[in-house]
């Protein structure tokens, strides 16, 4: 049976659909084909592996987990479907860890080759591209918060998420709504107004008249 080739391959990741026979050969001769067994880390969180790789075969999983080793799956990769594209986008480190589910073949393709498809860093379409990967960064925090971390854990980073550096401190210089914040949380009013009040007496953080917030303690 003849060998598929890199060019084949390509034009079966739907990912690759729309580019014009000459980019996907240009892919097609950057690309290298890796293996990886069962329980190989194929991207680390918290980390750059400077490339995108394209699943050919096999399943991996997108994990985070936190301090205790606590896991939740953010999702199942099937072939076909690619992972590192947000930190090539936005040169910032992996949100998530993929790891394979069985032995996975997958085509890897290195930053400089994969940023001659993306449009001008100064175009509009790239800021868009950025702006989306934000989205998709915060969404993942956002579920890893709701899965790992309990009321009192989801209030703490959400506080800080909203607030900016000023010194020493810590400021959210818009109103924070308890109902606004149990929302984002996933939990009710009175119990996230159990958690702020508990942070207020511990004097770790304090609630202005104009409903401005000062963190002057770390809460994580």
């Amino acid at each position: 049976m003849a060998m598929i080739s890199n060019l084949d391959l390509i034009r079966r990741v739907p990912l690759f659909s729309l580019l014009t026979n000459d980019q996907a050969q240009g892919i097609a001769d950057a690309v290298v084909k890796r293996r990886f067994r069962r329980g190989e880390i194929i991207v680390e969180h918290m980390r750059k592996s400077n490339s995108l790789f394209i699943l050919l075969t096999g399943r991996a999983r997108v994990l985070t987990s936190d301090s205790r080793g606590r896991e939740v799956i953010l999702a199942v990769l099937q072939p076909g479907d690619y992972v590192g594209e947000m930190s090539l986008i936005d040169n910032e480190p992996h949100s998530a860890t993929v790891r394979a589910e069985i032995q996975t073949d997958m085509l890897v393709l290195a930053r400089p080759d994969f940023a001659r498809c993306l449009p001008e860093n100064s175009s509009l379409s790239y800021a868009i591209l950025r702006g989306l990967v934000q989205r998709l960064r915060n969404a993942d925090r956002q579920i890893e918060s709701l899965a790992l971390l309990d009321v009192y854990g989801r209030v703490a980073r959400t506080l800080l998420d909203m607030a900016e550096d000023q010194g020493e401190l810590k400021i959210i210089r818009n109103k924070v709504s308890r109902q606004d914040l149990a929302k984002v949380v996933g939990a009710s009013r009175e119990m996230v107004s159990r958690v702020m009040k508990d942070l207020e007496e511990r004097g770790m953080v304090e609630t202005q008249e104009n409903g401005s917030v000062i963190i002057k303690q770390r809460l994580n």
